[in-house]
């Protein structure tokens, strides 16, 4: 087995002419019966801390630990050199919007198969793709030959005001949402992590807004503006809250979400919108139903959109959150992004 470790101060950044995030490409990586692999090691993702990277298992295998997202678009350009067939995210889902988003300049619209290792603190993307918690880098390349291949659309999540490329994730929010974010981390600090982190924040942030004031910031809500795109069409809202807020938004491709919960509504594919206009405690006492399957037909007037979109424009004036991360206050849009084929067990 060959090993190759990356020197980054020696690897040009291929330029390739990146396609438009909304252009539907039909290229399915093919498998190949040796294939070589290219791995992406984040060694500060919070599962791979204090441990050393095995690289065991068949066929031609480089690694990569970049500390930046320039290292990461040097790296995955030292891959696509090489020409490997199979990539290995080893870390979490932050790691993977960071590895999509810097990897359109370099595969375009000719991605090799990827593998996501749960490495991270929530890992809501291998949810979805079914992967174990505890899958290794031996059992992920078994997989490229004997396991399932699913096709997944990233977010293409772009600011108006930057000419650069959109990033690439899986799941975007705004609102009480990026409250929520900032709660698990502190959850985080005290021990709770991947699914029992999203049940600890969202049972904080549920308990707020069903006892808070109206002056409590889960209850007041975010100056936001959401239309449908390419229509211009605004996103229906209720008549129970100030029409220039809403407390939370969020947005996915995800088909299953961590827990089993349908904060869509039914499994499906393609880009689905959450929106609630206000924390109304009607709605919030029957959330935990509403999130197991439960559709009465007052959800919409009382405040909570279940809706699926070819596209969205979202003006904002508080950060957003792309998987994990905050990001500026502004006007995005999101929309879907490249078709990839992943390997899960």
């Amino acid at each position: 087995m060959d090993r190759v470790i990356y020197n980054f101060d020696s690897l040009p950044l291929r330029q390739t002419a990146m396609p438009a995030p909304q252009r539907r490409s039909i290229y399915r990586a093919p498998r190949v019966p040796e294939p070589r692999i290219g791995i992406i090691y984040n060694p500060r993702s919070h599962r791979n801390k204090g441990q050393d990277l095995a690289c065991t298992g068949a066929g031609s295998i480089m690694v990569a630990q970049p500390r930046t997202r320039e290292e990461i678009a040097h790296a995955l350009a030292g891959f696509a050199q090489d020409g490997i067939d199979f990539l290995v995210i080893n870390g979490g889902d932050g790691t993977v919007r960071d590895v999509l988003t810097m990897g359109q300049a370099v595969f375009a619209d000719r991605w090799p198969a990827i593998a996501v290792l749960p490495k991270g603190k929530t890992n809501a993307l291998n949810v979805d793709l079914g992967a174990p918690a505890d899958w290794s880098l031996e059992g992920a390349i078994a997989a490229y030959a004997t396991g399932r291949r699913l096709l997944r659309r990233p977010l293409a999540v772009s600011r108006e005001d930057d000419p650069g490329p959109p990033m690439l994730g899986f799941i975007f929010g705004a609102g009480a949402f990026t409250l929520g974010i900032e709660a698990g981390q502190e959850a985080h600090s005290l021990g709770f992590f991947n699914s029992l982190a999203v049940a600890a924040t969202g049972a904080w942030g549920v308990m707020q807004a069903l006892f808070g004031t109206n002056r409590n910031k889960w209850r007041r809500g975010t100056e936001m503006a959401l239309r449908f795109e390419p229509s211009g069409e605004p996103v229906p809202r209720s008549a129970h809250s100030d029409p220039a807020r809403r407390s939370v938004m969020l947005a996915s491709t995800l088909e299953r979400m961590p827990m089993g919960v349908e904060l869509f509504g039914k499994p499906r594919p393609g880009l689905k919108l959450v929106a609630l206009d206000r924390p109304r405690r009607r709605l919030l006492a029957a959330l935990p139903a509403i999130l197991t399957g439960w559709r009465p037909a007052w959800l919409a007037t009382a405040g909570l959109h279940q809706l699926d979109a070819e596209a969205l424009a979202i003006e904002v004036a508080e950060p957003v959150i792309l998987d994990g991360e905050a990001f500026p206050a502004g006007r995005y849009r999101v929309e879907q992004g490249p078709e990839l084929t992943f390997i899960s067990p």
